[in-house]
């Protein structure tokens, strides 16, 4: 990891740090497009033919019911796959809001209410490994919110199969179907619906950049589909106190860096930290990890930045705006009305960023590359929509409808205006008009 002293960079070299790793978003469109384009007019027979090609295997049936899916786990795995759900849906339970009604003026009612989407594809990475922990992340709150239709993609096992942990996942949540596809294969079989697949009216999970591009590129098109949020490549960023264990920092970043080659890892030290026990916790750690050179790759483009006070600190992480924020500080939760752009903060020693991304109850499907500034993480709210109703009394539309009236005349629309001043001269034509009705 490069090694930065806050205090001697300018804006201009700190606004380079917090510039992501580029990708060249023009050039994976330009590949990401055909892909579309053959699923949206072969169907079924791209998927098949895109995932033989990208993943070697081949699926039949490309489309499947979860509960024709037989599933072999230990107890310990279905434990800890229960809790997380149950955390899960108990946090995002806890999110639903009630109808709104408000009396704008008298005689002026106006409500919201909320629906769900009905119909959503729920992308659930897989590649180098299954990720049953973003099935719970996504089918959890789909149920929770009452959507309709839910369709898992994934992509399938070496022998062609739905990875168990992620069936069982769909099989809990009472997902229609899993489409054995990865990639922007499967983001666009979604959006399109193909013979077997039916379309979803919103697309959810993250992504490598090919199925970012996918999603970002339909939400725009004439799929008429909506999306979660831009999630690309992971990324953590820590602040250490000068006594955070250097043991536990080191842990934290390499849980990221093992995302992906293409991840990145923040740290921000405070005086009294010791950086030359963190560069050897972290050797010997990443020499003991399966994807130690996914790590390594990851670290060449990830740097540490040494502070020299909190609000420094803070204010460095505002400005890089990262999906994980760790706080590894004494006072960590005094901090919270300084932090104002991050997707989901963990904090104090004992709180790792593994917690959120497995079970706490947090949503881990969040806003990377900087669009924590503007996105909110997954939520319950993410699958619903709200309508607003409105209803006036004859009273409320002799107060109110001058006001339309004098609006519509600003703006030029006589049929706006005409709309309010029928009504009102039939009211006020009435000899027994009862105004309060």
């Amino acid at each position: 990891m490069k090694e930065y002293v806050l205090n001697d960079l300018d804006d201009e070299q700190i606004g380079r740090l917090c510039k992501r790793p580029g990708m060249d978003f023009a050039s994976v469109l330009d590949q990401v497009r055909p892909i579309i384009r053959a699923v949206r007019d072969d169907g079924d027979a791209a998927v098949k033919k895109f995932t033989r090609m990208y993943d070697g295997v081949e699926t039949e049936p490309l489309f499947i019911e979860p509960d024709k899916i037989p599933v072999h786990l230990a107890d310990e795995e279905r434990h800890a796959l229960d809790t997380a759900m149950r955390n899960v849906q108990r946090f995002h339970m806890e999110q639903a809001r009630g109808e709104l009604q408000v009396e704008t003026m008298p005689g002026i009612t106006c409500r919201r209410v909320m629906r769900p989407i009905e119909n959503v594809g729920l992308y659930i990475p897989g590649g180098s490994a299954p990720l049953p922990s973003t099935a719970v992340m996504l089918g959890v709150p789909a149920a929770a919110a009452g959507c309709k239709t839910i369709i898992f993609a994934t992509p399938p096992d070496k022998n062609g199969q739905v990875p168990p942990s992620i069936a069982y996942v769909a099989q809990k949540t009472g997902a229609a179907g899993i489409l054995k596809a990865g990639g922007a294969q499967a983001v666009a079989a979604m959006a399109y619906g193909t013979e077997s697949v039916p379309p979803a009216d919103k697309i959810f999970g993250p992504g490598n950049q090919y199925v970012t591009a996918a999603k970002m590129f339909l939400q725009n098109s004439d799929a008429m589909v909506s999306i979660d949020l831009p999630a690309g490549p992971s990324e953590v960023l820590v602040i250490a106190g000068g006594n955070a264990d250097p043991d536990f920092i080191a842990a934290d970043l390499l849980s990221q860096a093992e995302h992906g080659a293409d991840s990145q890892v923040v740290l921000v030290t405070l005086p009294g930290f010791d950086l030359d026990q963190l560069r050897e916790s972290l050797k010997s750690q990443t020499r003991d990890l399966s994807r130690a050179d996914i790590v390594r790759s990851a670290l060449d483009h990830s740097f540490t930045v040494t502070a020299e006070n909190i609000t420094d600190a803070l204010a460095f992480s505002n400005k890089y705006a990262p999906e994980h924020l760790i706080l590894n500080l004494d006072n960590a939760e005094s901090l919270i009305g300084s932090i104002r752009h991050a997707g989901s903060v963990f904090l104090g020693a004992c709180t790792p960023e593994s917690l959120g991304d497995y079970a706490s109850g947090t949503n881990h499907t969040l806003p990377t590359y900087g669009y924590a500034r503007m996105y909110s993480g997954v939520s319950l709210d993410s699958f619903q929509k709200s309508i607003t109703f409105q209803k006036a009394t004859e009273a409320g539309l002799q107060t109110l409808g001058p006001v339309v009236e004098k609006l519509a005349d600003m703006e030029g629309l006589d049929a706006h205006r005409q709309a309010v001043s029928v009504r009102l001269k039939k009211i006020r034509g009435r000899p027994d008009s009862e105004t309060g009705k």
